[in-house]
């Protein structure tokens, strides 16, 4: 059935809708600083310039690089919690095993700062402001229920049929676990651990309440490298979210398929 022009054109003007801050992101990252004052600004850079740019991968390196070790840390930690503790619920069923879910939700709704004023007050205590050790435990208490709600909806599906054939065979929970449950399980660990490396990289909350004014920060705090009193650098700040953006897109574009697989699975109810 042909669809008709009208909803062609409604798609096309919302999804351009969607995209223009992108636009707008990348338009501001080549103007020059002295066509920033413009009012109003120009909606295509009459000269492009790539200064933005340079000045962000001379001067933000250390941020990415800081960005880099949280994200990849905060989705190894996951991972090692999270999937277990899914196999335990989907297979091993645990008494209270429906309590434990009901908590992993309600822990999803408690607001990042009130977790992150917590987090500070043990940080201090324990010496751990201002680490990337640090910001892995803290960005992982948000990925890790997360993680467990959709790695248990999807380990639900393996059949119990393979779990017998290997326990036939020998092989123990572990065993079985390693070798058969996380490779018939390979969508939603891609799922859990994509969502993890995303929420810890566009971290906020968590990385300027921890910081504790150290030199090693995020590249979300990078940014503000270049805003100040009487002093904003927009070329710059825009090159930077350009720049930040990258990482996050080229994972979204080469795990989309294992990403849909993982969230239609997470919605099959156990």
């Amino acid at each position: 059935m042909k669809r008709p022009a009208w909803l062609t054109a409604i798609g096309v003007l919302l999804t351009a809708a969607m995209l223009f801050p992108v636009y707008w992101m990348i338009a501001v990252s080549l103007t020059p600083a002295g066509d920033l004052r413009k009012s109003p600004p120009d909606l295509f850079p009459a000269s492009p310039t790539f200064a933005g740019y340079e000045q962000v991968l001379r001067e933000q390196l250390p941020y990415f690089g800081t960005s880099l070790l949280v994200a990849l840390g905060t989705v190894a930690l996951t991972l090692v919690i999270a999937a277990p503790a899914a196999y335990a619920l989907a297979k091993l069923r645990p008494p209270g095993r429906r309590v434990l879910g009901f908590v992993l939700l309600v822990a999803q709704m408690i607001p990042g700062i009130i977790m992150a004023l917590g987090f500070y007050g043990i940080y201090v205590k324990l010496g751990l402001t201002n680490s990337v050790g640090g910001l892995v435990v803290a960005d992982s208490t948000i990925a890790v229920p997360f993680a467990v709600l959709i790695l248990t909806s999807f380990m639900a599906t393996v059949p119990d049929e393979l779990l017998q054939a290997a326990r036939i065979d020998g092989a123990g929970p572990w065993r079985t676990f390693a070798s058969v449950v996380l490779p018939a399980s390979r969508n939603g660990v891609v799922t859990a651990a994509l969502f993890s490396f995303l929420w810890a990289w566009s971290d906020f909350v968590f990385a300027t309440t921890l910081d504790a004014g150290g030199r090693l920060r995020p590249l979300t705090l990078g940014i503000y490298h270049y805003i100040g009193n009487n002093n904003q650098e927009w070329n710059a700040i825009m090159a930077t979210a350009v720049v930040a953006s990258v990482p996050a897109t080229v994972l979204l574009v080469l795990a989309q398929r294992y990403v849909a697989a993982g969230v239609t699975a997470g919605a099959v109810k156990d």
